[in-house]
């Protein structure tokens, strides 16, 4: 049974169990799925000015990927499956998904619940121009029903359940959003927060959006984490946000320079991340190769600590 309301939609809902209320641990991934149509953000561009809509067969593309996802997001080879899962770019029914809910797809290959949190897309506005270096992205049509978002698949309870929405400058047809959640871990209250950072204008636009999630943390009493892609698309974004985040006591494990993000040839960024506070990270890793978006998937494994001083940075990328 699926429930929605203020754009918030649950599906799969399951009965908690009492194990999954006493955890210590647990596996956190975070990937900006880009719905599920392939790696080659730039490439399929270029063919589109073209007058090609690459890749043909949209529908079971996407559909083709959401399994491979499923499948490399439950065989423990890249990675040990997670907890839960946050994705990005998680269109529900968007034509370039082909239709595809697909949040709710993943969720159901894997057999976990999900709450996807719409954008809210205006519908019969014209996108805003933008720099031509980000202007690669496939574009929701204006009179498209359908609408992105970013979303949680859990196979614990995920409570409190909120929506962000993120401040913006230059591109407003397309709505920046973070979500909110609660859960259990041992006997504390985790708050995790799942981040979509606009890319678009100066890094003190950046930094606004993330302050904007950064406040909100800071009412929670007890361990957060803040993960998912922050579109730190040069050096001196990565730095600046990981410098932000550590000025409010939170950690992370990824090196500042490690790719997540891959554009053409050799173009590699650092865009995605796992931040904590209060809580130990035992492992970690970049799951490459996964081709299903043009970012590569990140998680952590996280225990159950009282200070930020307890944050592990053991582990490392795991890669076939």
């Amino acid at each position: 049974m699926n429930m929605c309301t203020d754009n918030i939609e649950m599906g799969n809902a399951r009965q908690p169990s009492e194990s999954a209320e006493k955890r210590t641990r647990l596996v956190l991934a975070s990937y900006n799925i880009r719905y599920a149509v392939g790696r080659y953000l730039i490439a399929s561009g270029l063919l589109r000015k073209l007058g090609y809509n690459f890749p043909t067969g949209r529908a079971e593309a996407v559909r083709q990927n959401i399994r491979l996802a499923a499948e490399v997001f439950s065989n423990n080879e890249l990675l040990p499956p997670p907890d839960i899962l946050a994705l990005q770019e998680a269109d529900k029914e968007t034509g370039r998904a082909g239709k595809q809910h697909v949040a709710a797809r993943l969720a159901d290959d894997l057999g976990l619940e999900y709450v996807h949190v719409g954008s809210g897309l205006p519908h019969g506005i014209k996108p805003k121009e933008r720099e031509w270096w980000l202007n690669f992205e496939e574009q929701v049509a204006i009179d498209d029903a359908g609408d992105m978002g970013v979303a949680l698949l859990s196979r614990v309870p995920l409570k409190d359940l909120e929506r962000i929405d993120l401040p913006w400058h230059d591109c407003a047809w397309r709505p920046r959003l973070a979500m909110a959640a609660t859960i259990t871990l041992s006997d504390q209250q985790l708050r995790l927060f799942n981040v979509h950072i606009d890319p678009h204008g100066p890094l003190d636009n950046q930094h606004q959006q993330t302050e904007a999630v950064l406040e909100l943390a800071e009412k929670h009493d007890g361990p957060a984490v803040i993960l998912g892609d922050f579109n730190t698309l040069s050096k001196q974004k990565a730095i600046e946000i990981r410098r932000l985040l550590e000025l409010h006591g939170y950690t992370t494990p990824f090196p500042t320079r490690i790719p997540t993000w891959r554009g053409a040839g050799i173009i590699r960024f650092h865009a995605d991340w796992i931040f904590v506070k209060g809580v130990r990270v035992n492992r970690w890793g970049v799951v490459r190769p996964l081709n299903v978006s043009d970012h590569w998937p990140i998680w952590a494994e996280i225990e159950s600590g009282t200070h930020a001083s307890d944050v592990q940075h053991s582990g490392g990328v795991r890669t076939q």
